[in-house]
């Protein structure tokens, strides 16, 4: 089979998602968020194996990029609402670092038009390796920086999911088709030969 063109579009998307998951996984090793660290590196190995399902035709693989496509965009989901504060989630809070560390998304200090400062405090008691980091001038906050990385994967996501299924119901039914004339031919191979025999009268002796 050549490349139909939902197997062609299920390809362009998987190389999407893999890229924009390594984007994203860049980002959040330099903010050392590790539970987001772990997301995606999970994403990059099940997009690897979609993407090689789709090439090789091996619809088992497809199924398993489709079962975490939702788990996925479950996952993100929680993300936009975390750096949203819905629910009673904070963005303050270390449960993205698993609680093993105060570190920030990187965009925090480092977004687009972000003034970062170093401030040390000239008060008396305060040590004076001690210092604080001022951010100013942001054009975009970090947080709906975080929340236009997690929309952008759910996007791909869903339209990854649906061409999935797609694709997979296509493979489906070749696999039908193939199986359905390979039983008609090993059939018709195992059918003995018929042996035509002419049935002549048999005369009496006189």
């Amino acid at each position: 089979m050549g490349c139909c063109t939902g197997r062609c579009t299920l390809i362009f998307l998987c190389s999407l998602q893999l890229l924009a998951a390594l984007e994203r996984q860049i980002f959040d090793f330099l903010g050392f968020q590790w539970a987001p660290i772990l997301g995606n590196f999970l994403q990059i190995i099940v997009v690897i194996l979609g993407l090689f399902g789709t090439i090789q035709f091996r619809p088992r693989y497809i199924v398993v990029y489709t079962v975490w496509t939702a788990l996925w965009v479950t996952w993100n989901v929680f993300i936009i609402c975390f750096y949203l504060e819905v629910g009673g989630l904070s963005k303050e809070t270390d449960l993205m670092t698993f609680n093993i560390s105060m570190h920030r998304s990187w965009w925090r200090e480092h977004g687009p038009g972000c003034i970062r400062r170093v401030v040390r405090p000239s008060a008396p008691g305060i040590l004076e390796d001690y210092s604080y980091v001022s951010v100013t001038g942001c054009i975009i906050d970090f947080q709906y920086l975080e929340v236009i990385h997690s929309a952008i994967q759910i996007l791909l996501s869903l339209i990854g999911f649906v061409y999935a299924c797609y694709v997979i119901s296509i493979f489906m039914e070749e696999e039908d088709s193939f199986d359905f004339i390979g039983g008609l031919d090993t059939y018709s191979y195992r059918q003995p030969p018929q042996e035509h025999v002419e049935l002549k009268p048999v005369g009496r002796s006189k």
